[in-house]
């Protein structure tokens, strides 16, 4: 049966998990990149990205983590691009270039319905108008049994966990103060969710936590 996973979400001391003014040069808002820091270096994310090398340890194990047992990914707009609004310009296909890191069927959630984009390396974008269970729902048909991961954006990640959809959600804690951006914990109680920490262990540079449903 499908779980609904989230892996290598990193936020703040303060509980941001993006910085502000997101556009096509600040992908992850102001500051933002600071949050990722950890990952960049591992060999989980250079072999997504058709490189070699890379570090290993505990970074990396949570790291690789997020493309075992995978069959789908869900992400909102917001993550897919700064374009807002109806598809004026179809041009725009995503942060990533030609070859995204995916590899899989990557379902997109918004208001505004566009044909789907074949991508290489495997990587297939379709856009759900329909919400956030109705994205679920599809993405689980696609994955035939195996997990469905719940990429960002933040406000994403907040309706997943306030549906009570997420299974398990690794947060990487990093020790930078944001100060202002999207906080991922404001007005989420996720112990009235039902939600608890499962687990936690710190790196040179991250805390990784994992939370579950009780």
């Amino acid at each position: 049966m499908s779980r609904l996973r989230i892996h290598n979400f990193a936020v703040s001391l303060d509980g941001f998990a993006a910085g502000p003014e997101q556009d096509r040069d600040n992908p992850l808002g102001k500051g933002g990149l600071a949050l990722h820091e950890w990952f960049f270096p591992t060999r989980t994310f250079k072999r997504m990205h058709g490189e070699s090398g890379g570090s290993t340890g505990i970074d990396d194990d949570f790291a690789a983590r997020c493309v075992e047992n995978v069959g789908a990914w869900i992400i909102g707009r917001n993550m897919f691009g700064p374009v807002r609004g109806p598809w004026a310009d179809l041009s725009w296909r995503g942060w990533w270039g030609e070859t995204p890191p995916f590899q899989l069927p990557v379902l997109i959630l918004t208001n505004h319905a566009r044909p789907s984009i074949s991508m290489k390396g495997g990587t297939e974008f379709y856009f759900i108008t329909e919400g956030i269970e109705a994205a679920f729902s599809r993405a689980k048909e696609i994955a035939n049994k195996k997990d469905v991961i719940l990429g960002g954006g933040v406000s994403t990640v907040r309706s997943y966990l306030r549906a009570r959809l997420v299974d398990e959600m690794h947060l990487a804690v990093a020790p930078i103060l944001l100060g202002y951006g999207e906080s991922l914990f404001a007005d989420l109680n996720l112990t009235q969710l039902g939600y608890e920490v499962k687990n936690f262990v710190p790196s040179e540079k991250v805390t990784h936590i994992v939370i579950g449903k009780r």
